[in-house]
Formats: structure tokens, sequence, C-alpha cells
């Protein structure tokens, strides 16, 4: 399969169309961002890597930091997990309020705020140094020490986040958060400042293609299963609202970050990451979403 080829021509055609959306400025650090910017990092189980465009530059994340944080906390509790978080689609925004009070404080799925903001909380009741650990976590995954946290995005969040507060002293006032909340917000906003680019995010979710085994250095980050059920996960709740549009057209599993952001993996083949800062209505990159619906096709290649 000539991964370059069919990269550069899928490049070529989604640049030239008019590349819709608008940066997430309700965060003011990730408003000063480029709109224009695009790149793309696929990674292959056999250790092929093939790039085009903005992909050695790094962004923030965001969202995307959550697989991360679960499958750390995942690796710790096991699947007492899910008694604190579901594993269902929500139906809406990621910052939404709306089903904690008929769910009793029970997130729907580890990756709207929510739920990102539970895994947090077990983090901390489970780490000696919960900033420091996840950072090692991060280290050892994409075997790259060079990943971390930006003081400027966590102060840019911190300015603005309301939404998160409210959300997590709520889930707090049903006994679903266990330590303090400011503690708990201070865990959120770091993991989601982590800044990396293409090459690293693609790298650092390859286990995920690779039965949770890391290439780089040979080891099982998770079991079979547990990998099945992350990539479960992010097929039916990766996207948020938008998760069923993008099985529907991509048909892999993947997460996005509203940094414009989004790692889509190919079970056996593949991990890739894309970024286009513009994000559509639901808050998910127009151009990545458009990018890895033509390449799924180009391919004739999803899960399905």
């Amino acid at each position: 399969m000539n991964y370059q080829k069919i990269i550069n021509d899928i490049y070529k055609i989604v640049s030239k169309e008019n590349n819709s959306g608008s940066l997430a400025s309700y965060i003011p650090e990730l408003s000063k961002i480029d709109a224009e910017k695009f790149g793309i990092c696929l990674t292959t189980t056999d250790s092929q890597e093939f790039h085009i465009g903005d992909s050695c530059e790094k962004f923030s994340i965001q969202s995307i930091a959550k697989i991360f944080s679960l499958i750390m906390a995942y690796r710790h509790i096991g699947d007492v997990i899910w008694e604190r978080v579901g594993v269902e689609p929500s139906g809406t925004s990621f910052n939404s309020l709306v089903q904690l009070e008929s769910d009793k404080g029970i997130p729907r799925n580890p990756f709207i705020n929510s739920g990102a903001l539970v895994i947090c909380d077990i983090l901390i009741s489970h780490l000696t140094n919960p900033k420091e650990d996840f950072l090692k976590f991060m280290n050892t995954i994409s075997n790259n020490t060079a990943i971390n946290f930006s003081k400027k995005t966590v102060h840019s969040e911190k300015s603005v986040g309301y939404r998160n507060i409210a959300l997590c002293n709520y889930i707090k006032s049903y006994g679903n958060i266990e330590n303090e909340p400011k503690i708990v917000l201070d865990l959120y906003f770091n993991i989601c400042s982590i800044k990396m680019n293409c090459k690293e995010l693609a790298k650092a979710c390859l286990f995920l293609a690779n039965n949770g085994k890391t290439l780089s250095i040979q080891e099982k980050i998770l079991n079979s299963s547990q990998t099945k059920r992350i990539n479960a996960i992010m097929q039916t709740c990766g996207f948020y609202d938008e998760s069923g549009e993008f099985s529907f057209k991509v048909g892999l599993p993947g997460k996005s970050g509203v940094g414009g952001g989004i790692i889509a993996i190919h079970p056996n083949k593949y991990s890739i990451a894309v970024w286009s800062p513009k994000l559509n209505a639901k808050g998910n990159s127009y151009r990545g979403m458009k990018f890895l619906e033509l390449l799924t096709t180009r391919l004739q290649s999803s899960i399905f």
C-alpha cells in the first residue's frame, strides 16, 4: 500500500477546498493558532511512517489526552472503573450538565468532560504524584521525554473554566468525586494542556493498533481485552455528539480535541494523527474529519 502517495493526494484535495469552521476561541490560548495549519502523520504497526504538512509542529491535544488518562486509570483499578463512569454515547456536547442529574452523578462515558474529571479523581486517589506520574506514562508510551504540560494553556483554561468547575462540583455533590474539586480540576487542566505534534501523537497511540503493545520498547500497556474496550469507547464516544457521523463516514475508532487534532486507529494496521485547528459546529476539526473520510474511502478499508 502506497500510503505516502495516498496521503499526499488527499492532502492536496482537502487543502484546496474551503477551510470551514472556526478556532476554539473560548479558550484564549487556542485563539492564537494559525487557522490554516494542517498536518498528518500515519504510523504503521510494522514501523513505517508517512507524513505531510505541519506534522512536526506541536499543538494542544486537549481532549485527546483523555485517552491516556483513561488508560492509566484502567491499568490501576481494572474493570471497577466502569462503576464510576459509563461507556455509552452521551448524545450531548462535551461540557453538558444535562444528564448528570438523571444519572445520579455517573457520567455517560470517560471522554465527555464530566467523565474525564472522574478519571482524574481516580488518578489522584491512586497515584502519589499524579501530574509527574502522568508525564512519565506519556514519556513511556511515546518513548519521548520531551512531552510536557503547557503552563500558558493551563492558565488560559483556568481563566475560563467555569463550566468544568460546575461539572466537578455537581459530581462531587453525588459523591462520585472523592478528592477536593480544586485538585481534580488542576490535574484535568494540566492533562488537557499537553502539546504534541502529529508524529508524536501517532506514535504514542500506535499500541492501540498493536493489541496494547508498544513497538519502541516492546512493553504491554494493555492486554488484548482492555485494548478492544478502549478502541470500542473511542469508536462510540470519541467525537461527542458527532461520534455516529464519524463512524458512518470514517469507520475507525478515534478521538478529537478542540485544539484541532484527531487521532484514529485501524487495529493491526496503523494509527493516524491529523491536525487542523478550525472546528466544525460540533467541536471537531473540519479538515481532519474530511481527510479521514477520504482516506478510508480511498483505502477501501475501515473496521466495518
